[in-house]
Formats: C-alpha cells, sequence, structure tokens
C-alpha cells in the first residue's frame, strides 16, 4: 500500500469519527428539543403558516388584488374573516401573499447571509495572520456605518439603477421585492462571519483537525469537510434570530414607503396602509390588528425556535434530557 493510499484511509476514517459523533450529537439534540414545548408550538405554527402561505390564495374564493368598491371597510363577516380594505380587497388573501412576501424575504435574505458569513467567517479563521486581520477590520469598517441610514440611501439609488431614471416613474413591484431583497442581504452576514470566525478559532485547535493535517488532508478540505460540518449548530441558532431581523427590517421599509410597491402586499405595507386610514370617525380596527397579530406571533415564534434550538445544541446541556 503506498503512503498515498494510506494518507486517504487515514483522513476518510478521521472524516468517519467526526460524522459519528456528529449523529450523536443531531440525535441528542433533537431528543431535548422536543422537551421544550414553546420551541415545539413556534415551529408547528411557522409550519403551518408556510403552507397556508403557499396554499391559501389558490384556495380563497378572493384574489389579493381582487377590488369591490361595493364592500369596501367591511368588518369580518363569514364572507370576510378578517374584513376588507379601502378597494372591498379581502383581507385574509392579502395577509397570506403578505406573507409570501415577508417569510419569503425573512429566509432567502438570511439564506444568503449564512452562506457570505460562512464562508467568509470560516476563511478568515482558518488563515489567520495578516489575512484575518485584513478581513476582520473590513467587517469592523462595515459594522461602524450607519445601518438603516445606509439601508434607506440604497433603496433611494437601486431604484434609478433598476428602473427608470425619471422622478416620476417608479420600478415595478417585482423589482421593489428585488431592492429589499438585495438591500437586507448586503448587511445581516457580518454578525455571522464573527461568530463563524470565533468558532474556527477554537476547532482549528482541536485534535481531529490536527489528525486531519497530519494524514496530509488539504487546507480546502480540512476547513469544508472537518470543520464547517461542527459549525453548524451555532449557525443554525443564529439564522433562526437573524430572520425576524429581517422581517422587521423589510416592515419598517414597507411601512415608510421604501419597500414593497403596489400591488404586492408586505405585512409591513398592510400596517401602513391601515395607518392611513385611522381616523376618530372610523376605527376600521381589523385593518391594524390583524397584520399585527400576524406579524408579532410569527416573530414571537423564530424566537422560541430559536431559543429551544440553543438550548439544544448547547454543549453543556448534552446528555441531560
Amino acid at each position: 500500500m503506498t503512503s498515498i493510499q494510506r494518507t486517504e484511509l487515514s483522513s476518510s476514517a478521521v472524516s468517519e469519527a467526526s460524522s459519528v459523533q456528529g449523529e450523536s450529537l443531531w440525535s441528542d439534540a433533537w431528543k431535548r428539543l422536543q422537551k421544550n414545548k414553546m420551541a415545539v408550538a413556534g415551529g408547528l405554527f411557522l409550519v403551518l403558516l408556510v403552507i397556508a402561505a403557499l396554499v391559501g390564495p389558490w384556495l380563497l374564493p378572493y384574489r389579493f388584488d381582487e377590488q369591490n368598491l361595493n364592500s369596501t371597510y367591511a368588518a369580518p363577516t363569514l364572507s370576510h374573516w378578517m374584513g376588507t380594505d379601502g378597494l372591498g380587497r379581502d383581507l385574509l388573501a392579502r395577509l397570506l401573499m403578505g406573507a409570501r412576501i415577508s417569510l419569503g424575504i425573512g429566509f432567502v435574505a438570511t439564506l444568503v447571509s449564512i452562506l457570505i458569513g460562512l464562508v467568509y467567517g470560516a476563511i478568515s479563521g482558518y488563515l489567520g495572520g495578516w489575512a484575518d486581520e485584513v478581513m476582520m477590520r473590513v467587517v469592523d469598517i462595515m459594522y461602524g456605518l450607519p445601518y438603516m441610514f445606509l439601508v434607506i440611501i440604497l433603496m433611494v439609488i437601486l431604484p434609478k439603477l433598476l428602473g427608470s431614471h425619471s422622478p416620476g416613474q417608479a420600478v415595478s413591484p417585482y423589482q421593489s421585492f428585488l431592492i429589499v431583497f438585495i438591500v437586507l442581504g448586503a448587511f445581516q452576514w457580518l454578525t455571522m462571519a464573527r461568530i463563524v470566525r470565533g468558532q474556527v478559532l477554537s476547532l482549528k485547535e482541536k485534535e481531529f483537525v490536527e489528525a486531519a493535517e497530519a494524514c496530509g488532508a488539504k487546507k480546502r478540505r480540512i476547513l469544508f469537510v472537518h470543520i464547517v460540518p461542527n459549525l453548524l449548530g451555532p449557525v443554525i441558532v443564529y439564522s433562526t434570530l437573524t430572520v425576524p431581523q429581517v422581517i422587521l427590517g423589510e416592515a419598517f421599509l414597507s411601512f415608510i414607503g421604501l419597500g414593497i410597491q403596489a400591488p404586492l402586499a408586505s405585512w409591513g405595507t398592510l400596517a401602513a396602509e391601515a395607518m392611513q386610514n385611522m381616523n376618530p370617525l372610523h376605527s376600521n380596527w381589523w385593518l391594524v390588528v390583524f397584520p399585527g397579530l400576524f406579524l408579532a406571533i410569527t416573530l414571537f415564534s423564530l424566537n422560541f425556535v430559536g431559543d429551544g434550538l440553543r438550548d439544544a445544541l448547547d454543549p453543556q446541556m448534552r446528555g441531560k434530557i
């Protein structure tokens, strides 16, 4: 048997040992997560909400943009479970469409930020030295910039790049969705990069990494086969806490008129429309209450799931079921 074959066998043995340890960790974490009733309830609500957002608009008798001027500002009834808005559009249909937009931006922007932050932080932590210093100083500079101020500036600049340069013409609704996605995903990876870097600095001193290096494994293989899989716990926990931040950011931008454009609707635009129609004579409470409830319960559920995953994946709680 040649030395190259022995090196490949040794490296595969290290990979198998690491995978077996990972399987026991995940099975133990799953058992502890099931004991957290709030996390389970939050996860169940999120699953039901995603299913309703995907299937609901096709099953409801009303389209989210279908207008009926004979039924404007109708209170909740059996035909309109959550009432109608100022154009007679069914609020439930618009809320489910808003769930598509808000959850879509939240999950996709978080996924992109995870990929960028994971790769950036892992490379920075594993290389170390001057490369780590330069990469982390870039992150520090971006951290020092005012986040929401930059977001608002980008929201004003990007429509001119994607749409018409004439001041009276706005971008299309789907371009507004793309703009919000780009802007919110552009700054959410910074904390992920710092978390991953700190974990990599600790993991690269472990015995299984030293064994892989002694077996002659390449740096790229060590980083993405041996180290990165052991980072999934903190990454998953932080991602569940990033989604609410993105959803709130989108809701705020839509609330001030810089987010999703009509006829598309997010929970932020629905809340903004409700506040514009509030007056002392006609409260139209359902226009405010139902979007607020959807947003609040979703954010609570995401935080419950995040807390449950944090406790389930805590190494100090391992084996305590």
